[in-house]
Parts: structure tokens; C-alpha cells; sequence
């Protein structure tokens, strides 16, 4: 299709780019999720619960949505509802990525914003908190992408996609938040006859599997401490759980930027991170695909931004020195298995 009448139309369908390949036949892949409208792959998963909600009766023409958000999902839901006609209510606190929030008004989105008390707390859960009563108080349909199922079930296209581009994914890694887009992917893949292996990544000081609580700066994944976890982080179907520091993630997707032009986000490039560490690991053959799930253009003020990073002192050059020195190795790997077969194959003169 060429010519659409709602850029909704154009989700989906989005393109692979190969980040790295080993002597082993082993390759890293990049699923371009951030290429669907808005930027993120969460629009997938706003269309579904959208339609959800209409064919249950919760959203009825002229109807009202209220949804808090670091800002993806809240894009996505932005998209969704002025193609269709419904008020859309983010709200928001200042955690989420100036570049979201202005996209958010752009698209016609009311912005409730949630300040954290001088005392302390969560922004997150006052989001939480303030949209459950803004839904109360007015009607609105509160999709609740925590525990909505429409979120996990948006991601079946997704799957479908990477069954027909590549056949086979022996190893899905993903940034996990909400858990729709790495467990409803997986499900779905595994539904149809996948065995495909997930890696759930995580920022430190998340609590999602654990560990200890603490302030991180990757915005769009992780819970923090006081956070209840919602239903679509499906524990039954993560065969690996890995946190990631902010230097890392932040320098997986500045060193991913300037080696392919390809811009990610903060969380994504986390993904990476953890998908490059252990690439060696897997077997002979491998195809291991990490999902981007947001554009880095989000990001220019804050992960691409030195001063941001000196600010925060997750400015870590030893980090990025690391990415680069994985991608370097692998590339020799895979010059010597080259080197290596061609010498199989060339006879040896013997003589007599």
C-alpha cells in the first residue's frame, strides 16, 4: 500500500537492520519498531486497546480517554484518538522526556501534569493515582496499560512480522516497562511455534525482578520502588532478567548512533547493551533481535546530550569504549572464520 487515508494505517511492517554478526554465524538484529508513527512501537498496543474498549462499549463516538504515561504510550493513544474522534487526557509528571510531552500537545493530547511533593514519591504512582480519579470523576475510559491485555495482545502483528521476515528468532531481548511489548511478542511467537528465547532488560534500581531500589534516568521502562507490578509482566514466559545502568544503556545508543545513524532510545540502547555482552553465548546460528521501542530523536536533549549526561554523571566514556570494543571483536571474529574456511578449502601442495 502506497497511498493511506490515517497514518494509523502505517503501523507495523517495520524493517530489520543487522547490528553485528560473529564467526559463529551469530547475528544481531534490530527490529526499527521506532520507525512506526509517533516513534515508538507502544502505538501498536494503544490502537489495540482502543479497540478493545469500542468493542466492549467503554469508548462511545465523542468519548474521553484518560491514560498516565512517560509519554509513548500516551503518543500512541494521542494518535489513536483524534483519528477517531475521542478527547485524550495524558497525564504526566517532568520525569518523561521534554521531546514526548511536545509531541504529545502536538497532537492534540491535554496534558494533567503530576508534581513530586518536596517530601518525596513516586511520579509514577501519583499518575497512577490522579488518572484513576480524573476516569472516576468524569466517565472517561482509563485504559490502564499495566493490566489492560489489549496491551501483550497488540504485539501479535509484531510477531507475525518477524515470523515472516526471518522464520525463526531464537532470541528475543527487549527493555521491559509495562511488559506488553516482550512478553505479548513472545507469546505470540511461542503460539505459533517458536521456541523463541526472551531477556527481559531492566534499569538499575528498578524493582520489577528484585533487585534494589533506586533512582535511574532511562524513562519508559523499570518500575521504581512503591510501584505495583502489573499483570502484563508475564513471569511465566522471561527465560532471562538483566539490569542495565544508565551509562550503559546511554551508551549502547550513542555508540549504535554514530557506528549505523540509526537513533534509539535511552532503554533500547540498554537492550543492546545486554544483547552484545552475551552474543558469544548463544549457539552456532543464532539470530538474536532486539526491539527498539522508541526513536532516539526523543532523546537529543538528555541521552544525546553531554552536558545532560555530566549532569547526572552517567557520562561514562569507559562504557562507550566497552560497545565499541564488542563490535570491533565481533567483526574480527568473523574475519578470521572467513580466513579459517578459505584455508580448509585451499589444497596443500605436498611434495615428494
Amino acid at each position: 500500500m502506497t497511498v493511506v487515508q490515517r497514518v494509523s494505517e502505517l503501523i507495523g511492517n517495520t524493517p530489520l537492520l543487522e547490528l553485528a554478526r560473529t564467526g559463529t554465524g551469530t547475528r544481531l538484529l534490530l527490529k526499527l519498531d521506532h520507525l512506526n508513527p509517533t516513534g515508538s512501537c507502544k502505538v501498536r498496543m494503544a490502537q489495540r486497546m482502543v479497540d478493545d474498549a469500542e468493542r466492549d462499549g467503554l469508548l462511545r463516538p465523542g468519548g474521553h480517554i484518560v491514560e498516565p504515561t512517560s509519554g509513548n504510550t500516551g503518543c500512541g493513544l494521542a494518535l489513536v484518538a483524534l483519528e477517531r474522534g475521542y478527547r485524550f487526557t495524558a497525564v504526566v509528571d517532568r520525569h518523561a522526556a521534554r521531546e514526548k510531552l511536545r509531541m504529545l500537545t502536538a497532537l492534540g493530547a491535554e496534558l494533567v501534569l503530576v508534581d513530586i511533593p518536596p517530601g518525596g514519591g513516586v511520579g509514577s504512582v501519583l499518575r497512577r493515582r490522579v488518572a484513576a480519579e480524573i476516569a472516576a470523576a468524569t466517565g472517561a475510559f482509563h485504559p490502564d496499560q499495566h493490566n489492560n491485555p489489549g496491551n501483550g495482545a497488540g504485539y501479535t502483528d509484531l510477531a507475525v512480522e518477524l515470523r515472516r521476515q526471518l522464520g525463526a528468532v531464537d532470541v528475543l531481548v527487549a527493555a521491559i516497562g509495562t511488559g506488553g511489548s516482550l512478553c505479548g511478542t513472545v507469546r505470540a511467537l511461542r503460539a505459533a511455534g517458536s521456541r523463541t528465547r526472551s531477556v527481559a532488560v531492566e534499569p538499575i534500581g528498578s524493582i520489577i525482578f528484585g533487585g534494589a531500589p533506586g533512582v535511574y534516568h532511562q524513562t519508559g521502562a523499570g518500575s521504581p520502588e512503591g510501584f505495583p507490578i502489573g499483570a502484563n509482566v508475564d513471569r511465566t514466559v522471561i527465560d532471562e532478567a538483566h539490569r542495565v545502568s544508565d551509562a550503559d544503556a546511554f551508551a549502547g545508543a550513542r555508540v549504535v548512533a554514530r557506528r549505523t545513524g540509526a537513533l534509539v532510545g535511552g532503554t533500547t540502547g540498554g537492550a543492546i547493551h545486554v544483547a552484545l555482552r552475551g552474543l558469544l553465548g548463544h549457539p552456532a546460528g543464532s539470530t538474536v533481535v532486539v526491539l527498539s521501542n522508541d526513536t532516539g530523536e526523543k532523546y537529543l536533549d538528555s541521552v544525546f546530550d553531554d552536558g545532560w549526561l555530566r549532569e547526572r554523571d552517567v557520562l561514562d566514556e569507559l562504557a562507550h569504549r566497552r560497545v565499541e570494543r564488542w563490535f570491533t571483536t565481533y567483526e574480527a571474529s568473523v574475519r578470521v572464520a572467513t580466513r579459517d574456511r578459505w584455508a580448509m578449502r585451499t589444497p596443500v601442495a605436498v611434495g615428494v
